[in-house]
Parts: structure tokens; C-alpha cells; sequence
């Protein structure tokens, strides 16, 4: 079966022609400029109407300067998308995001990918190497002359706060940990596969254990299927071929955990976007809407299991008062605040939320360009999250690194709230 891609196949000439590619995102462009609903949505949109406004309306004036720009200032957050109101089906057929990705690819293609984007899409080999660097990654990382190397050559921006890598990966940490049976107090039939993601094999494995301690807490059955990258890295650098090799290589592996009965929970907001809604238009087949069919957020998970009167409520500690981040992924996804609801479960717990984009949009804001623009787009939820001493929640772990480099105070996972209010240690 032909992979499909905004009414296009990714193995044709058509998908791939220059001149096929800025025809349609003119197209996409016009009706964008008549409808303005994404005004203040991000700087892609911004400067989009503002150059075409000094165009006269005529988005045939815009210079390739001015049509890279909007390209490049087009981090994939994915906001436009649940509130444009011609996304398909509709004859105008409108996909912002899909379309600035697409010109991203055949762009690539024809101009080839960077040293530095080839490095910050490979995750696995970076994730890997760093786990067995003895702690010299993260001196690296924190070494003022390293980062300046790092600018120079990988267009990483000095000053922003990279991910802590550590040498016992989750992966490892699953290995020698004994299986534990699951708690008899929950539903016994629950059986979901995890598919962990390579932030928390990598850069934050607790939030993993904590999971793993919800669930046995809960009487859940969790298996581990084999696993890589989502695929998400590649593609923001523009390489498709690595990025399809992860996700055939992940729904060989998943769709077969679905069809032995298990659903597939996913802790991170990209990475479940990902499997959900991207993984069927890059790998049209009836496995990866299989996968896509059957993945949930970790917290649409539980919620999903209160809501079937088989969640465990014996909490044992009050998190007080918690400041809720909910991620542009997730909101992209259309599943209402579950976090901010499975948060409301526990006792004593008081939850604010608010849900605005924190600018760092996976490898985009790491680089030079667009550190500055990220912090700026981030603003209003840093205000939010350092109004007074609540505890920040947040179900992206990159946002995390965010709101830490604007307030010094980095947020924690949900699930690891979670695991809190069992009163749950899941390093013992």
C-alpha cells in the first residue's frame, strides 16, 4: 500500500517536486491568510500574515526568504490544527503543520541534512553513547568551553539546559530488576504494553519506575515490547528514511502487543501524538492503525480505568497544591485534560491548570537560532508556573527542561504524583 501524506504518496515524484510542494503550500498559505483564526498561535503564523499584509494580500509576493522563514518558524506544536476549521474532510483540505513538514522534507532532500540535525535526531546512538560516558555527557553539557564547541559545530545554543543523561538507563534498570506479580487490590485482566520512550530511557528514567509502580499498584499486567524512537527526532531534521525505519520497526513490535490483548500507554505527550496521529499517515497499513487505534497517555490510561470503577484510590499522602502544564501534544489530541482529572483524584490535592505552549517543541528551541524565540513563546506559562509554591506538573518532560530554564524549579510528571500519593518508592 502507497504511504499516503497530505492527498500525496510519499513514493511519487509529485510529493517530492519543488514546484509541486510550493504550489500547494501557496494554496495552504491563501486560505490561512483569509481566515486568521491562528493570529497569535505562533511566529510561523505571525510573520506569515505580516509579510503577506505588506504583500497586498498576494501571497504569490512572498520572497523564498519570507516563505523559509515561516517554515523554519513552524515548530510543530500542532495548536492550529484542532481549531482550524477546514482540516480534512473538507474540500479546502487544510493540514498547517503537515504542510510546513512536508516542504521541510523535500527542502532537505534537495539541500541535504546538517551535521547537527543528523546528531540531534539519532537519539538512540546519542542516548546510548551518553549512558556509557561515565558522567563526562553531562560535564560536557554543563562545561561552558564544551558548549561553546557544541554551538560552533552542532548549532546547539550555549545557554540552553540540555537533558541529564544517566549511565543506568530504564532499559537497564528493567533488566535487573525482578517481575514483580501485581497487586491483587486492582482489575486483574488490565494488560498494557509500554512503550517508555527514549526521554525516559534515557533522560528520565523515574518517571518510568513510577509507572511501572502505578500500574503493579493497580493489579495492571505490564509488558515491555521491543522499542526505539518514536521516529519524531528524524523527521524534524528532515530525515524521513530514518524516521520510517523506527516506525515500521515499532509497529512490527506494538501492533503484535495489541493483538495479544494489550493496550499500549505512552508517558510522553510527543510520543503518543506520534503513534496516534502520525504513524498511519507515514506507514498506512492496517498494523499501525492497529497501534493507533489502541495507544493512550499514560493518564487518559488510568482515567479510562477509574471511570470503569477499577482504579485503586487508597492514597496515603496529600500533594497539596499543583500547577498543571498540559502540552501542546496533548491538546493536539483532542482527550480533554486527563492528567488534571487523575490529579483531582487524590485526596487534598488543589489543581490549577493551564494549558499554553512552553516554546521548546522538541529539538527546535535546543538550536541557536531559536532558543531566544522559545523562551519568549514560553512566558505566560513560566509567569503560571511560578505564581506561588505549588508543586509544577507537566506531562512532557522536555517542557519540564523548559519551565526549569526560566524558574530554576523543574516540573514532575504526573505519574510520579501519582506514585507520591500512594505512598509508593519506586527506586525500592
Amino acid at each position: 500500500m502507497a504511504t499516503t501524506f497530505m492527498n500525496f504518496d510519499l513514493n511519487s515524484t509529485e510529493f517530492w517536486d519543488p514546484q509541486a510542494t510550493r504550489k500547494e503550500l501557496m494554496r495552504v498559505f491563501d486560505v490561512c491568510h483569509g481566515c486568521r483564526i491562528c493570529q497569535t498561535i505562533c511566529p510561523s503564523f505571525v510573520d506569515l500574515f505580516q509579510f503577506t499584509d505588506d504583500a497586498f494580500g498576494n501571497v504569490d509576493g512572498l520572497t523564498e526568504n519570507q516563505i523559509e522563514q515561516v517554515i523554519n518558524e513552524c515548530y510543530q506544536c500542532k495548536l492550529c490544527y484542532p481549531i482550524c476549521p477546514y482540516v480534512p474532510p473538507h474540500e479546502w483540505d487544510i493540514d498547517f503543520p503537515r504542510m510546513i513538514m512536508r516542504a521541510n522534507l523535500v527542502r532537505k532532500k534537495q539541500s541535504g541534512t546538517s551535521f547537527g540535525d543528523k546528531i540531534l535526531g539519532d537519539v538512540d546512538l546519542v542516548g546510548t553513547l551518553a549512558s556509557y560516558s561515565m558522567g563526562m555527557a553531562n560535564w560536557a553539557n554543563r562545561n561552558p568551553a564544551m558548549r561553546g564547541l557544541l554551538e560552533k559545530y552542532l548549532g546547539i545554543h550555549k545557554d540552553r539546559l540540555l537533558p541529564e543523561f544517566h549511565s543506568e538507563t530504564f532499559a537497564k534498570w528493567l533488566k535487573r530488576r525482578p517481575r514483580r506479580a501485581p497487586s491483587s487490590s486492582g482489575g486483574k485482566s488490565e494488560k498494557v504494553a509500554f512503550f517508555y520512550t527514549c526521554t525516559v530511557n534515557y533522560n528520565e528514567p523515574q518517571i518510568g519506575k513510577a509507572a511501572l509502580a502505578v500500574f503493579e499498584k493497580n493489579g495492571i499486567d505490564c509488558t515491555i515490547p521491543r522499542q526505539q524512537c518514536c521516529g519524531l527526532p528524524f523527521l524534524d531534521g528532515g530525515q524521513v528514511d530514518q524516521a520510517l525505519g523506527k516506525i515500521k520497526a515499532n509497529v512490527a513490535s506494538l501492533s503484535q502487543a495489541v493483538r495479544d490483548g494489550n493496550k499500549i500507554v505512552v508517558p510522553s505527550a510527543s510520543c503518543s501524538y506520534m503513534l496516534k496521529r502520525e504513524y498511519p499517515h507515514f506507514l498506512p497499513t492496517d498494523d499501525s492503525r492497529l497501534v493507533a487505534e489502541n495507544t493512550l497517555d499514560v493518564s487518559e490510561y488510568l482515567v479510562q480505568l477509574n471511570n470503569e470503577g477499577k482504579l485503586n484510590k487508597d492514597f496515603i499522602a496529600n500533594p497539596g497544591k499543583l500547577r498543571y502544564h498540559q502540552p501542546c501534544h496533548l491538546k493536539a489530541q483532542d482527550i480533554g485534560f486527563q492528567a488534571q482529572e487523575l490529579l483531582k483524584l487524590i485526596p487534598g490535592a488543589e489543581v490549577k491548570r493551564m494549558q499554553a505552549c512552553s516554546g521548546h517543541d522538541g529539538s527546535w528551541s535546543v538550536k541557536k537560532e531559536y532558543f531566544e524565540t522559545s523562551m519568549k513563546i514560553g512566558k505566560p506559562l513560566f509567569r503560571f508556573m511560578q505564581a506561588d509554591d505549588s508543586c509544577g506538573c507537566t506531562d512532557c518532560p522536555l517542557s519540564a527542561i523548559q519551565i526549569q530554564q526560566a524558574t530554576g524549579k523543574k516540573p514532575v510528571h504526573p505519574i510520579v504524583v501519582m506514585a507520591k500519593a500512594y505512598g509508593l518508592d519506586p527506586e525500592k
